[in-house]
């Protein structure tokens, strides 16, 4: 009978690497390790699908409210909590810069053009997706009222009708820009407490 060949206790043959030592070498030498996630091209179409979406939902409640609301007559929605007021803006967000309408309309084109040649293009993460998204979303929204609306082109006003309790009146491309800027500071943050805590687990 032919005797069993007995495993090599030994470990690997001599110059090759084991799987971990493989990896390290790979990673050591730049090469890309297969690892599991959304693609550099998924991101960029979740960016602008949010963005899309963000200007269509803006512009949907914009020609609602123009169809089912009176200038500057409140409509209580939530008691004393919520109000639909419609009123014609012409400055910025929350009514802010309301002499500066050109200026405006300029620095949102500037904006938008920025975000889909810089920015859309180096976002690596899905959370910068939903970030960029939602920028898009409100530069786009308030953008198209000032190049589509009365009185002018790039001199158009801003619809907007939401309102709350001794708060500016506001549309929904605000509240988006207003969440993109809230998710740009947390993820500011956590890449600083990330880049923080890399000489640690370094050194250990």
């Amino acid at each position: 009978m032919r005797g069993v060949r007995r495993p090599d206790r030994q470990g690997p043959a001599a110059g090759v690497p084991a799987r971990d030592a493989v990896c390290h070498v790979q990673a050591a030498r730049g090469a890309t390790l297969s690892r599991s996630g959304p693609s550099r091209l998924g991101i960029r179409l979740t960016a602008l699908g949010i963005g899309l979406l963000g200007l269509g939902l803006d512009q949907l409640s914009k020609h609602a409210a123009l169809a089912n609301l009176e200038w500057g007559e409140p409509v209580n929605v939530l008691g004393p909590v919520l109000r639909f007021t419609l009123i014609s803006n012409p400055g910025a967000a929350f009514g802010l810069g309301s002499g500066s309408t050109l200026a405006l309309s300029i620095f949102a084109i500037l904006a938008f053009v920025a975000s889909l040649v810089i920015a859309l293009p180096r976002i690596t993460r899905m959370s910068h997706a939903v970030a960029l998204g939602l920028l898009l979303a409100g530069i786009t929204g308030n953008l198209h009222d000032r190049l589509l609306r009365d009185p002018s082109p790039l001199y158009g006003h801003v619809i907007d009708f939401l309102q709350l309790p001794y708060f500016a009146i506001f549309n929904i491309a605000d509240m988006c820009i207003t969440a993109a800027a809230a998710l740009i500071i947390i993820l500011s943050f956590r890449h600083i407490s990330d880049a923080a805590q890399e000489p640690e687990e370094a050194a250990a």
